[in-house]
């Protein structure tokens, strides 16, 4: 199952950029707070190494006498003198620390002829184990052996004795990265939440005028326009649309009383002449006229027809499709052509069952006008219905499949009696199709030796 991390919606887009840009903002400044912790944490643990060093070993008559104990350790800070300091295999020498410990005591202006600062492990350290193992919390807590130690040696003259300062390493906060995490959540919830009510506000509106686009695109009707909501932006997108419906719907009401028109204008002398062409005497010239007639009727029918397939009169219907694919090859059995009826399955949609059946009667003449035959199925796949009509006839140069569906595109370039019409019945069944929420497709068959054996119209309805 594959997962989608990036939201399609605004909405979603924007709180997500927000937060990722927040997180990675909220990483740089923990990073660096931490930084700044550390950088504090070591000036302090090496200014407090400073002064153990300033402070005079012989300050109490005791050399070597334990000067302190560190809040967070259970032991003695102490100070000594020897004549010579080196660090031993498992010390780890820092020279930033070195350095640093310098620019203090130069300072403070307190001579530094050589400086030493190793770190060691508790438990490297003889004088320091031994306090612990004096001491009841070393035995409750064994691991503070593995504690750091810093051990600073200082040689104030050349030839001078060294004196030594063994201060513990204080740890790092353990809650270090809580008062980010704290400061990170509390920003998501006032920042992300606040954009995300203000984003609502604004996509609402955007929502609700995508789903009227869609239903307008349906109807073409305009009631049930949208109230302007919104910030200002939105409200003057919403307002701009409702006047471009308007708009919209009065072309389209004036297309259809033109459309009307120009139907009543040329039907009425079309059956005016269909009476006159009775007087003719040569009764094959009567027949080419009646003909000719007859083509100009069927061309001005597909013409008002397809102007008018986008604003269809008549409402949807829960239809048994099975049914009304049986019944348009029932009737061209019925007129002798050579239809058969494959595959169907039962299948109910709401359709505009008169449009339907005028798309697969196209689907049906044009194949037995070009092949002589026609087979008709009715199927399931892949959560679509599929009518489909096939033929074996001569089927189409592949250079011209997309163009076949074009207004006033035909297979054969003549107008003769046997092949005529105008070429608007695939451009039409492709419109009810549409209409539908479908789409009709041509595709050639081929046989074994890859010949063209054929054919295929496929109108798939979405089920």
């Amino acid at each position: 199952m594959r997962f989608r991390f990036w939201p399609r919606s605004l909405l979603g887009q924007m709180l997500l950029s927000v937060a990722a840009a927040l997180l990675v903002a909220q990483g740089i400044s923990g990073f660096l707070q931490l930084r700044a912790q550390e950088q504090r944490r070591e000036e302090v643990l090496l200014n407090a190494t400073a002064f153990r060093l300033m402070a005079s070993p012989g300050e109490n008559g005791r050399e070597g006498e334990m000067r302190g104990r560190h809040r967070r350790f259970p032991f003695a800070i102490t100070l000594q003198r020897a004549d010579s300091f080196a660090p031993s295999g498992t010390d780890r020498r820092r020279q930033e620390r070195e350095e640093r410990l310098r620019e203090i005591l130069s300072r403070e202006g307190y001579p530094s002829h050589d400086v030493v600062v190793v770190t060691r492990r508790v438990g490297a350290d003889p004088g320091v184990l031994e306090q612990l193992r004096q001491r009841k919390r070393f035995r409750d807590e064994p691991r503070l052996a593995e504690r750091e130690l810093l051990v600073a040696a200082l040689q104030a003259r050349p030839g001078g004795d060294w004196a030594i300062a063994r201060i513990p390493v204080p740890e790092r906060e353990p809650w270090a990265w809580g008062g980010v995490l704290v400061q990170t959540l509390v920003l998501y919830v006032v920042l992300v939440g606040g954009l995300a009510l203000l984003l609502r506000r604004i996509t609402r509106p955007l929502a609700a005028l995508t789903a009227r686009m869609d239903r307008f695109a349906h109807t073409q009707e305009i009631d049930g326009q949208l109230e302007p909501a919104g910030p200002d932006d939105t409200r003057l997108l919403i307002e701009a649309h409702n006047a471009m419906e308007a708009r919209i719907a009065a072309l389209l009401d004036e297309k259809d009383v033109m459309l009307g028109a120009i139907g009543h204008d040329l039907k009425t002398p079309l059956a005016a002449l269909r009476v006159r062409i009775e007087s003719v005497e040569d009764e094959g010239e009567r027949a080419r006229m009646a003909e000719t007639i007859e083509d100009i009727t069927r061309t001005l029918d597909d013409i008002l027809s397809l102007a008018r397939v986008g604003r269809p009169s008549d409402l949807p219907e829960n239809t048994e499709l099975s049914a009304l694919v049986a019944s348009v090859v029932e009737e061209f059995e019925d007129l002798g052509g050579n239809v058969e009826l494959g595959e169907t399955v039962r299948v109910a949609l709401v359709i505009r069952a008169t449009w339907l059946r005028r798309a697969l009667r196209n689907l049906v003449a044009n194949a037995l006008r070009y092949a002589g035959n026609a087979r008709v199925s009715l199927t399931r796949e892949s959560g679509q219905v599929v009518i489909r009509v096939e033929d074996d006839g001569p089927g189409i140069p592949n250079g011209e499949i997309g163009t076949m569906l074009e207004p006033f595109r035909r297979g054969e370039a003549s107008r003769s009696r046997e092949t005529g019409g105008a070429g608007l019945g695939l451009t039409l069944a492709r419109a009810i199709a549409e209409q539908h929420g479908g789409t009709l497709s041509l595709a050639n068959r081929h046989a074994a030796d890859g010949t063209v054996a054929g054919l295929t119209a496929e109108i798939r309805l979405p089920a």
